[in-house]
């Protein structure tokens, strides 16, 4: 299946509107299907080996809740993590910036184009995390923004939906557990701009400071890891 990437819904309508709420919490639903917050921490947990960092930022955030997720699981053994939420829409809740307090984390939400960002200083991050987000972008516009997020980290981790057909064929099934138009629609439109093998290595810009990681996980999940070769 060659990638295509096309308009997705979510990303045109008003943080606000019924629709793009009720699809935030369709793709929160999803994310649990496919066991992406399970992928990413395994993904950032080998990559650390246990060492927590200062500062995660996660790209494409959304409403938040899967970083909340993620931090839920990892806030045992990572205190006090300053966590950064960059979207160029705001959509996250009081209580989810509520939750992350609760766990001893600190919350920035970051409104902002991701490229407009990562081209500041205090882009500067120990952790980038990326989910359903890398699909969005033509190839060019892809390699430059992860030329420009090697430059601001020391690791990133992501995980993206896998072109595939069995993948295919699960979005078009997603009416059936209650999922809204606008979910139905980018469900498809995603899997056909998603990843196989190497594609986002061989878009990362090659050094020997840089060990790369990219697999096919779970059903309907494709993970990428970068992490300098020195650690965070």
């Amino acid at each position: 299946m060659k990638r295509r990437v096309e308009p997705e819904w979510l990303d045109e309508l008003p943080a606000e509107d019924p629709r793009a709420v009720g699809s935030r919490r369709d793709l929160t639903r999803i994310n649990r299907i496919m066991g992406n917050v399970g992928i990413l921490g395994r993904l950032i947990g080998d990559a650390t080996a246990g060492r927590p960092p200062r500062r995660v930022v996660e790209l494409g955030a959304g409403d938040g809740r899967l970083l909340l997720e993620l931090a839920r699981r990892l806030a045992p053994r990572w205190p006090g993590v300053s966590v950064g939420l960059l979207d160029r829409r705001e959509a996250v809740r009081p209580e989810t910036r509520a939750a992350f307090g609760a766990l001893g984390w600190t919350v920035e939400v970051i409104t902002a184009d991701v490229f407009d960002w990562l081209e500041r200083p205090e882009a500067q991050t120990d952790i980038l995390v990326a989910n359903l987000f890398l699909h969005h972008f033509q190839p060019g516009s892809l390699a430059e923004l992860l030329a420009l997020a090697a430059r601001r980290t020391k690791l990133l981790a992501v995980c993206e939906p896998r072109r595939s057909a069995v993948a295919l064929a699960a979005s078009r099934l997603l009416g059936c557990i209650g999922c809204n138009d606008v979910t139905r629609h980018d469900a498809v439109v995603s899997v056909r701009a998603g990843f196989v093998g190497t594609e986002l290595s061989g878009l990362w810009p090659v050094g020997p400071e840089w060990r790369l990681r990219e697999e096919g996980a779970r059903l309907f999940s494709h993970a990428f890891v970068a992490v300098r070769a020195d650690g965070i």
